[in-house]
């Protein structure tokens, strides 16, 4: 371990205790999160990091914004596998690349994954405050705000907008180029589908939140790796 690892050590145990301090995660959420960051300032540097935090960042303020105006206005701290479910891929992508350290495309994959959690968390928490018609995905008919699978324009155009974040700061990181185009048309692409999970196998189900919000990350680093 170089003096860089021990140095960011003091400051993910000081955002850990922040967390359990603010009751934004439970305390076995956030030494998890401490862990997916400490990986993913391992296996891809400062940038990743920044990502990540970037990620945290909005998805709070998101959350956060307007809550009485949502359905889920009774959710507070968030879980460890709620943590796991939008950084778990990240997570795993950083520790291939500790033992990878030069497969580029490992670091777009991460991007790409964070970017799918960004859009999702912002097309849903502020779809729900901002949308103005709601509609079910598949059929495009109207449907009930913040029922799985349902979608509003402007909420969808705000998702688009975290994932550009994140494609932005990934940019600064490794050089503005096309692999920014491809983050964030994968982050798009994993908020679609989170969105589709949720109208089919969530909708009737077959599986729960956390795991949709898995696959599309998972969804989304596939697209990235399949367009590097």
């Amino acid at each position: 371990m170089n003096y860089k690892l021990i140095i960011i050590l003091p400051l993910l145990v000081i955002f850990m205790i922040a967390c359990i301090k603010t009751k934004k995660l439970t305390v076995p959420a956030s030494l998890l999160a401490g862990l997916i960051g400490f990986l993913i300032r391992t296996g891809a540097g400062y940038p990743g990091l920044i990502i990540l935090v970037a990620f945290f960042i909005m998805g709070v303020l998101a959350t956060s914004h307007k809550k009485e105006l949502k359905a889920n206005a009774g959710e507070q701290q968030r879980t460890a596998s709620q943590v796991f479910a939008n950084g778990g891929m990240a997570a795993i992508l950083a520790t291939i690349a500790i033992f990878y350290p030069h497969r580029e495309e490992l670091n777009l994959m991460m991007a790409a994954s964070l970017a799918s959690a960004t859009a999702d968390t912002l097309s849903s928490e502020l779809g729900m405050v901002y949308g103005r018609r709601f509609y079910n995905v598949l059929t495009f008919k109207r449907d009930g705000k913040g029922l799985n699978g349902v979608v509003s324009l402007e909420g969808t155009i705000l998702g688009a907008a975290g994932a550009l974040v994140i494609a932005g700061i990934y940019g600064i990181g490794h050089g503005f180029n096309y692999q920014c185009l491809v983050i964030v048309f994968a982050g798009i692409m994993g908020n679609l589908a989170d969105s589709v999970l949720g109208a089919t196998l969530e909708r009737k189900h077959k599986i729960g939140n956390d795991t949709v919000n898995f696959l599309n990350t998972l969804f989304a680093a596939f697209v990235a790796g399949l367009l590097y």
